[in-house]
């Protein structure tokens, strides 16, 4: 693997993971809550219309879960773009920890929470955000 794709992978994962912000952002609107709603239902398997965001906390739990997937996809995306080729190998390093501290604490919490199904998604998440970038890149 090139450190031009490692790079374009990380654009990729900046993506991904910041993605899903808008979604719940969504999430705390009545008018356009569906996406966010929807979502977790997926998540929480099977799809069976349980999952709900009507009360206000779990807005408010949106909100928050928004604003800092946005924040992390930016943050990679930052890295990605000022930081890559000065330190390629610490900003892969410094990405693949934070997704896999994000998938054991995630996971670990959905297991807790009941909704074990969504540690299987994460799975498959932490495999496409990380992608390449389990090794180093090739100068």
């Amino acid at each position: 693997m090139t450190r031009a794709l490692q790079k374009q992978w990380l654009y990729f994962t900046s993506l991904l993971v910041g993605g899903f912000g808008p979604v719940f952002f969504l999430g705390t609107i009545e008018a356009t809550l569906e996406p966010a709603r929807l979502s977790l239902d997926i998540l929480s398997w099977p799809v069976d219309a349980n999952i709900t965001m009507a009360s206000s906390e779990t807005r408010f739990l949106a909100a928050l879960t928004g604003g800092f997937l946005l924040g992390w996809g930016i943050t990679i995306f930052c890295l990605a773009r000022w930081v890559y080729d000065l330190a390629p190998d610490q900003v892969r390093k410094c990405v693949v920890t934070g997704l896999c501290a994000w998938f054991l604490l995630d996971s670990a919490g959905s297991i807790a929470s009941g909704h074990p199904s969504n540690a299987l998604f994460n799975v498959i998440v932490l495999l496409l955000a990380v992608g390449p970038m389990w090794r180093p890149a090739r100068a």
